[in-house]
């Protein structure tokens, strides 16, 4: 049975490489570039390149940015009192999305991950505790996931914040909305029983 010529199986493994995608997913991509116009094409590479090239950390807050710093810590609406902690650039998208938070962020790049090799001084929590030592950080809310990894992550981060005297929270976690309790799991209810709120 033939397979791909050359030049389109190195594309298709290219694509194979980015998350999410299967090996039959990366051969549509290519065969879908391969139906694009050149321009289409190599405005697509140009892209990819210029994304590469400009965009880099935030100084401050380690999300990605084409400036020094980024968008929201040079915003002075936001409150720098408060700094939500999180895993990875894509967490501060999803908490934006809410928008309910008016805070300022943290990114961690990556968890506590003793399994995998990932210890605290592998992540930016130095960076962290450099932004609290001058007085004017409130609170810090850890927003990593509710797995292993981001709970103890969260755990640690706690203890080294707590005696500086700041308020340290956790978002809550439980049974999502519109979800039906009897196909949630033990955890998830335990979780959710423990973050409950007097109404």
């Amino acid at each position: 049975m033939a397979g791909l010529i050359e030049p389109l199986q190195r594309l298709a493994n290219q694509f194979a490489r980015l998350p999410s995608i299967g090996p039959k997913s990366a051969q549509r991509l290519a065969f879908h570039v391969l139906s694009m116009s050149a321009e289409q094409v190599n405005a697509l590479a140009d892209a990819i390149v210029a994304a590469k090239q400009q965009v880099h950390f935030c100084s401050i807050c380690g999300m990605f940015t084409d400036q020094q710093t980024c968008d929201i810590c040079r915003d002075p609406r936001r409150d720098s009192g408060v700094i939500c902690v999180v895993k990875d650039p894509k967490d501060v998208l999803a908490m934006e999305r809410a928008r309910e938070f008016h805070g300022q962020y943290h990114v961690l790049h990556g968890v506590i991950a003793p399994m995998s090799g990932v210890g605290p001084d592998d992540i930016r929590i130095r960076e962290l505790l450099q932004r609290l030592e001058g007085g004017t950080v409130r609170e810090v809310i850890l927003a990593t996931n509710p797995d292993v990894e981001g709970d103890v992550t969260a755990m640690y981060l706690a203890q080294l914040i707590k005696p500086l005297g700041i308020k340290v929270s956790r978002i809550a976690h439980g049974v999502p909305i519109g979800g039906e309790l009897e196909y949630t799991d033990d955890i998830t209810l335990s979780k959710a029983l423990e973050g409950r709120r007097e109404l």
